[in-house]
């Protein structure tokens, strides 16, 4: 407890950590006038409150982007943000369209409420039956959010649950321009386009946008998907027009076209002002990612040879890796059969 004197009664004042955390300042009649809850960073105590247009946010190493979990009248939700440009990642939704008010981290989990601090959702916990929550962190390395509570048998936190538990979900799984693959790999789209003499980054050195840079072109990729949401949307359009609005507008990084399984039902195209959150997904859901590149950076290749290459090396980059684990399995295998006939080779002689 830190102490100011002054005159008593309206100059007291005192610094106080309570037992939930809470770092206050009150006056001499115990009235709190000012306290560390009402400005979190990256992580939500338990007990503690956050009203709606409240977030937390953390900051990645090495980024210029950042991470911010949400609370708003109709969702609460996980946001990567870089420049003017925000998408959100992850979201939860009350049901029957209830409206928030605020949330608070309890015990079991973290309480939504409405104006009438009725609970009206909960997001709960799995695996602490005897252990009650602690905090809520945004993490600063993969921008995910978890409820964590404190394992005496560990003796560390331990997360009771993540909003996004596959790593290709993650936002910055992969550097920008890069695709997180179905085995988790990352594959680099600079590596695809053949652009010879590029740097070590994945954006081949176009990442810079292309206002008044000539006419560039768009990169089809078939069977990738992005993870960011809540891009502007426009419904029942075709492939090429969802391509030209991004080409029209200079700003526009890449754009993200859904054609539904069957071809005909979804045609809704999305437009990004950044290639972040890039994934590969299985084949036969309709959608194709296009990526917007200078003019002739598919060097003397045709633009459907180009998009077969990225197709095969993405396929090649998960075979490879499949590969190398089957090959691991079948060398253990092998080793310990030869360690079975050596024991009982040596059984034998002894008798």
């Amino acid at each position: 407890m830190i102490e100011s004197g002054g005159e008593p009664g309206l100059q007291d004042k005192r610094l106080e950590i309570l037992k939930t955390g809470n770092l206050v300042l009150v006056d001499a009649l115990n009235r709190i006038k000012w306290q560390s809850f009402n400005f979190p960073t990256d992580v939500m105590l338990w007990g503690q409150r956050l009203n709606v247009a409240t977030r937390l946010t953390s900051f990645p190493t090495n980024s210029t982007a950042f991470y911010s979990f949400e609370i708003q009248h109709s969702k609460i939700a996980l946001y990567l943000s870089s420049g003017k440009w925000n998408y959100s990642y992850w979201e939860f939704q009350p049901t029957k369209s209830r409206n928030i008010t605020f949330i608070e981290l309890g015990s079991k989990g973290l309480e939504i409420f409405n104006d009438k601090y009725k609970k009206i959702a909960q997001i709960s916990s799995f695996g602490t039956q005897f252990q009650p929550l602690r905090f809520l962190a945004l993490g600063n390395k993969t921008g995910n959010m978890g409820l964590y509570f404190y394992s005496p048998e560990k003796r560390s936190f331990e997360a009771a649950f993540q909003a996004l538990n596959t790593t290709c979900d993650l936002p910055l799984a992969c550097r920008p321009y890069g695709i997180c693959t179905l085995s988790t790999a990352c594959s680099c789209i600079r590596l695809l386009t053949a652009k010879k003499g590029a740097g070590s980054d994945c954006n081949g050195g176009f990442s810079e946008g292309f206002c008044d840079k000539g006419q560039p072109e768009m990169l089809e990729l078939s069977g990738v998907s992005s993870v960011l949401r809540t891009a502007p949307k426009r419904v029942n359009v075709s492939k090429e027009t969802c391509e030209n609005l991004c080409l029209q507008d200079c700003k526009c990084a890449a754009a993200l076209y859904s054609a539904g399984k069957d071809g005909t039902s979804s045609r809704e195209c999305f437009t990004y002002g950044l290639v972040s959150g890039v994934k590969q997904v299985e084949r036969g859901t309709g959608l194709t990612f296009m990526v917007k590149v200078p003019n002739g950076t598919q060097v003397s290749h045709g633009k459907s040879n180009v998009k077969k290459w990225v197709l095969v090396m993405v396929g090649v980059i998960d075979g490879l890796i499949i590969l190398l684990v089957l090959g691991g399995l079948g060398y253990c295998l092998v080793q310990r059969r030869r360690r079975r006939r050596n024991m009982l080779a040596s059984d034998n002689n002894n008798t």
